[in-house]
């Protein structure tokens, strides 16, 4: 009798993804090697300063995620995504994930001038490289700040609005929570959501998918606001506008121009500065954060004068913001002044140390331990959080263990030698948003066609800090990829001028592109 054997079923799926992991990698090899050195970068730095680094912010998202409540200063969307990794009670997980943030914008960028825009692939590298290995989007990945998140979600948004044709509302809804979380980790999200939705108008993508943009992102935004009015009263995303306005116009405001009613506008008078406009700080933070001389009069910061536990009170940001509106009014040539100043501070060749050494030196990879008053290594701040704690002993309790950035060589050195030299100088960032704008103009029949996109959203990062708080670094970094994705687009056929009397819309949208295989 003869049997047949039975045949060993063979499992070909792992095999099979293996080869086609490597067969991708090696379709993709020159991203895949900057991927690869951009990732070595953030395990050396994570080696040289964990658990984490601190900038002055931090320590209020921390309290906020001991302790969850609506932040009178800024939106809690970071300080969620904290709460979320507080059982692992590990800072260096929190710096780690915001590492593999960096990679994943960088992957976005590629994935979208690459597979959407039929970029070379030396091309859609050249464009993620700054993302990739940029020093200070690196330095900024390992302080505990929102910024990170913030610049993710808002490639993510412009990716998937560049990627898709015509817009479904499924995808609209998508669109829409992730341009939620945008807002509710900072708020310059929400003119964001604005050019999303203009984009998509002019566009013509139709009422569906704009609908389910806007109403996917109200559903959760509305909601964190039904919170803040229940905590403080009322119906917004927080108390600070009007009083981070004010500090933006006290470095020019001169009452003696605002025709302030001495007798119907006591809470105007009460913001006047009455240093003269010669002896004020030349940057508008002192006005908000300074401490003053301790009587609300000289140099100091005036908001004082309504008492410490009424800063941040409706009250005050409602006169502060009249105050501001009316300064900007009365003096516009000056406001503009301040606001092209700080513009241009994000197109210097070098780094000035601006606002203050104090704030140049958080963003910088020291490799040496600092020393307090006492000669002993310098411990975190012990301010008074808004949550009654203290800031480093919430720290403290979050990691349940000591919090502070531990200097371990060589790491640290050879991140702070490399910082010295690779970093978008400012001056580049002017001239890739040059080459954006060349997009944008030769495109005008199309309003810009996919350039205008990532272009104003750039042009909106630099300009809206400059136009309602101040200039800071941590600001800029945000707008970089988006500045790199429309120059991309813009030089992917080289850079040729057309012939403007046989321009038509036909031969525009025949030279863009939908998809190409990778």
């Amino acid at each position: 009798m003869v049997s047949v054997a039975e045949i060993t079923p063979v499992d070909h799926s792992a095999p099979g993804r293996a080869a086609r992991a490597l067969s991708m990698l090696r379709r993709h090899r020159v991203f895949a090697a900057a991927f690869g050195a951009g990732a070595v970068l953030r395990l050396i730095t994570m080696l040289g300063y964990g658990p984490a680094m601190w900038f002055n912010d931090s320590y209020e998202y921390v309290s906020v995620a001991l302790h969850p409540r609506p932040h009178p200063i800024r939106p809690d969307g970071y300080s969620f995504w904290l709460l979320l990794l507080k059982p692992f009670h590990s800072f260096t997980l929190v710096v780690f994930t915001q590492h593999l943030m960096g990679l994943a914008t960088a992957c976005l960028i590629y994935a979208l001038l690459r597979i959407k825009f039929r970029l070379p692939k030396w091309g859609a590298t050249l464009a993620a490289a700054p993302v990739l290995f940029d020093a200070y989007q690196i330095q900024l990945e390992q302080l505990v700040m929102s910024d990170t998140q913030f610049t993710l979600l808002v490639v993510g948004v412009i990716t998937l609005v560049l990627w898709k044709r015509r817009l479904s509302w499924k995808a609209g809804v998508v669109v829409g929570l992730l341009l939620a979380l945008t807002w509710l980790t900072r708020s310059i999200g929400l003119p964001i959501l604005a050019l999303v939705v203009l984009y998509l108008l002019v566009k013509r993508t139709g009422w569906r998918p704009i609908t389910a943009v806007v109403t996917a992102c109200a559903v959760p935004v509305m909601a964190y606001m039904g919170w803040f009015a229940a905590v403080h009263g009322k119906f917004a995303m927080t108390n600070s506008d009007g009083l981070i306005l004010y500090m933006r116009t006290a470095i020019f405001a001169d009452c003696n121009k605002m025709n302030i009613d001495k007798y119907k506008e006591v809470q105007l008078l009460l913001l006047c500065i009455n240093d003269p406009i010669s002896q004020r700080k030349d940057y508008a933070q002192w006005y908000l954060w300074g401490q003053g001389n301790g009587d609300g009069t000289g140099t100091g910061e005036v908001l004082h004068r309504w008492g410490a536990d009424k800063k941040w009170s409706e009250i005050t940001n409602e006169a502060a913001s009249a105050f501001a509106t009316r300064a900007i009014l009365s003096q516009p040539g000056d406001y503009l002044k301040v606001v092209a100043r700080d513009f241009f501070r994000s197109f210097h060749w070098a780094r000035p140390r601006f606002p203050d050494e104090s704030t140049y030196n958080m963003y910088q990879f020291k490799p040496y331990v600092e020393i307090d008053g006492n000669g002993q290594p310098k411990r975190l701040p012990k301010w008074a959080s808004y949550a009654g704690g203290r800031t480093d002993t919430d720290a403290f309790a979050y990691e349940q263990g000591p919090p502070e950035t531990r200097i371990v060589h060589p790491w640290a050195d050879i991140m702070s030698a490399y910082q010295k030299v690779v970093y978008l100088r400012g001056i580049m960032l002017g001239g890739i948003l040059l080459i954006g704008l060349y997009g944008v103009v030769v495109r005008w029949r199309r309003f810009g066609g996919p350039v205008v996109l990532p272009w104003l959203g750039a042009m909106g990062l630099l300009l809206a800090p400059a136009a309602t708080a101040e200039f800071d670094y941590r600001y800029v970094l945000p707008a970089v990829p988006l500045a790199c994705i429309a120059a991309a687009i813009t030089l992917r056929r080289g850079v040729t001028w057309p012939r403007w009397s046989k321009w038509s819309p036909k031969r525009t949208a025949a030279s863009e592109p939908s998809t190409v295989r990778a």
